[in-house]
């Protein structure tokens, strides 16, 4: 199984970590964020790892000469949907997608790469308690999904805290028939909304990839999801860092 870290992004909410170097070098308890989620991903089942860059680019270049690189050239204008279709040319076998910011294990992305879904979201159901420390990144600002029966009925941002069955960690599993309908409504979308508005975004290089799943989920496309009790941080804020030197227990 192939895996796709998308990672062009500065991170500036992370400065001054981010001043000199990615997010992604970023280190909790010792080890880069990076190096936990490589970790994660060949725990898991992938075999192969592509690294989608964009910000200081050649530090990673340097660091991982085994990865295989697409660049974000136009980072600073775009946002992680656009940034992931950086790697469409190696989105002919299945694959597994990770933002770059996270900590989580090889137990959810076993579950997604054994997943027989095409399309399927890694989910933590215990997130309501990542979020009660964190008074910079509130949890309306989660990327939040209801689940029934298997299926990935929503997944947005605005559905209320009490409502959520979890959050989205931004690692997601797509076959090789996912990966192709994924392209197929990429583009199609692309087309009708370049420049303009694309759901909550103000325009559509500004789209999140949840923004296009929900759009997907609508249009009558099956997300099953692999859930993690836990086990998951972002690291999107200085106090984020410092609160996973303690609390991430892997």
């Amino acid at each position: 199984m192939r895996a796709i870290i998308i990672g062009a992004g500065r991170g500036s909410r992370l400065m001054p970590t981010t001043e000199d170097a990615p997010k992604c070098f970023a280190e909790i308890q010792g080890k880069r964020i990076l190096d936990w989620t490589v970790e994660a991903l060949k725990g898991g089942g992938c075999t192969e790892i592509v690294f989608i860059g964009g910000y200081r680019i050649e530090s990673v270049k340097r660091d991982y000469p085994d990865f295989i690189f697409r660049e974000n050239r136009a980072w600073p204008d775009n946002n992680i949907l656009v940034s992931l279709m950086c790697a469409e040319d190696l989105m002919d076998r299945p694959f597994v997608t990770s933002y770059s910011d996270i900590l989580f294990t090889k137990d959810v992305v076993r579950g997604l790469v054994q997943s027989t879904d095409e399309l399927a979201l890694g989910v933590d159901t215990d997130w309501r308690e990542h979020y009660k420390p964190r008074t910079q990144h509130p949890p309306h600002d989660a990327e939040k999904v209801i689940t029934r029966g298997g299926r990935v009925e929503r997944v947005y941002r605005t559905i209320p805290y009490e409502e959520a069955t979890g959050e989205f960690i931004g690692v997601a599993k797509f076959g090789a028939e996912g990966a192709r309908r994924f392209r197929e409504f990429y583009h199609r979308r692309k087309a009708e909304f370049w420049d303009r508005p694309y759901r909550e975004a103000a325009i559509f290089q500004k789209a999140y990839l949840i923004h296009m799943f929900q759009d997907m989920i609508e249009q009558g496309m099956s997300f099953g999801h692999a859930d993690t009790p836990g086990k998951y941080r972002e690291i999107d804020t200085q106090e984020d860092m410092n609160l996973a030197q303690t609390l991430w227990k892997p």
